[in-house]
């Protein structure tokens, strides 16, 4: 069958279906640096910027694959939707137009978990009603790699959808044993890896001095670390700090229980954390759990606490948070994967990556045993992309570009399924595809 891959990326559309044997008649993307690696891996010129397309322009094609960009509904973002001056019409008004010009047999989509749940529910019926409209029969489900054997939690949102039903259409089994170790994934010493900053370094001993710290007995949080939690006492449970108004946070302790009095009234709110910033009247009921949660550690803990707390000062905000996620674990912060988010600092078990993100070059996982962040080839094969003879050439265009793509082998997975494998092409995979077999073709073998 005839494919068109609307923004692009790095193609990781291309390489689930061409592996099943069809063929690509259109991409387009409006990056001008993947439109050049998709050409050079694909042999296939991207058009440009999908607003700027005539539908007629656009070959015939019976499977239409959309990958369109995840930032209006993204959790990490400001979830302005329809409102996102950028982003935000993309799908309703371009992904769609093309749609119903075409009436391709089959739509494959792929968006951030969060669009079924934002602005209420809004968005996602609005997109549904218009497949729907359009007639199609479609069905949706979230989906993570993880499941599959390729070790990176990342939970997306996938929709198939079909002219004319979807009788057969199964979504891929997922696997019921564990992970074994990321390392499968990972470049034996590779010669072109980042090693960690010396300010990481630095941020990352501060963190194991606090596991080291805290008792043997006790049992590390669950919940997130916020330190700047150690010592304040602002109102958030009733209130909030907005609510009171400035005048009034005189008579409590900010960030790291530093007092607010001592500051004018213009700058007292920046001593606070910024999740405590926002104007609301009332904090909603997660952030009200993290913050007693946190200062109820923090009344149990005191005396290491305050023994440990001048160490973290001196770094930024989200790096004075950790989210401890190996409960049970060695309390050693060396041993683990690790990532710098807004949300703090995650360490997790070497068994799977966390999902990789399009933000910055300083949030790409790190290896933390080899003191160095994963390289370009090991996040294309996290994203099942590692046969791709060319990658972005920089460490922040990669994060971008891995942190937006959509994972190959789950797209093959369910397209396997849904528009089935050319005549010409077996399929070689099987949903039961054992971890070493996935990592295998993870790596381009």
């Amino acid at each position: 069958m005839r494919f068109v891959d609307l923004f692009s990326g790095l193609g990781g559309f291309h390489v689930a279906l061409k592996r099943l044997g069809h063929k690509c008649v259109f991409a387009c993307d409006i990056d001008p640096e993947l439109r050049r690696l998709y050409e050079l891996n694909f042999g296939l010129r991207s058009a440009c910027d999908i607003r700027e397309i005539h539908a007629r322009d656009i070959p015939h094609h019976e499977v239409l694959c959309a990958g369109f960009p995840c930032q209006p509904y993204s959790k990490a973002g400001e979830q302005l939707g329809r409102r996102c001056p950028r982003w935000g019409d993309l799908f309703e008004h371009h992904v769609l137009r093309i749609l119903k010009y075409h009436r391709p047999k089959f739509i494959v989509l792929e968006n951030v978990a969060n669009l079924q749940r934002h602005a209420s529910g809004r968005t996602w019926r609005r997109i549904t009603s218009a497949l729907a409209d359009a007639g199609y029969d479609f069905d949706a489900r979230i989906l993570s790699p993880h499941r599959f054997g390729v070790p990176q939690i990342r939970e997306r949102l996938f929709l198939v959808g079909a002219l004319h039903g979807l009788n057969g259409f199964e979504w891929p089994k997922e696997q019921t044993h564990p992970l074994g170790s990321i390392s499968e994934f990972l470049e034996d010493k590779p010669t072109d890896a980042k090693a960690l900053p010396p300010r990481v370094v630095k941020c990352l001993n501060v963190w194991q001095g606090f596991l080291k710290a805290a008792p043997p007995d006790k049992e590390l949080p669950s919940f997130p670390i916020w330190s700047m939690e150690f010592g304040a006492d602002y109102p958030f449970e009733e209130t909030t700090p907005f609510a009171i108004g400035l005048r009034r946070l005189a008579k409590y302790r900010g960030c790291h229980g530093i007092d607010l009095a001592d500051f004018r009234l213009s700058e007292r709110m920046a001593h606070l954390p910024s999740y405590a910033r926002t104007e609301e009247s009332r904090f909603p009921e997660w952030k009200i759990r993290f913050i007693e949660q946190n200062r109820a550690f923090y009344r149990e803990n005191r005396k290491w606490i305050d023994r440990w707390l001048p160490g973290i000062l001196e770094f930024p905000p989200s790096w004075q948070k950790l989210e401890w996620n190996c409960k049970g674990e060695t309390r050693n912060i060396w041993r683990y994967i690790i990532q710098f988010r807004a949300s703090g600092v995650r360490v997790k078990r070497p068994t799977t990556a966390p999902s990789l993100v399009a933000m910055t070059s300083t949030q790409i996982p790190i290896i933390a045993k080899e003191r160095r962040y994963m390289t370009r080839r090991e996040c294309a094969r996290l994203q099942s992309l590692g046969s791709l003879r060319h990658l972005p050439e920089t460490a922040t265009s990669a994060c971008k570009a891995f942190g937006n793509a959509v994972n190959a082998e789950i797209v093959h997975l369910i397209c396997r399924s849904l528009v089935g494998t050319s005549a010409r092409t077996p399929s070689r995979v099987s949903h039961h595809s054992s971890h070493p077999e996935i990592a295998r073709r993870a790596k381009g073998e």
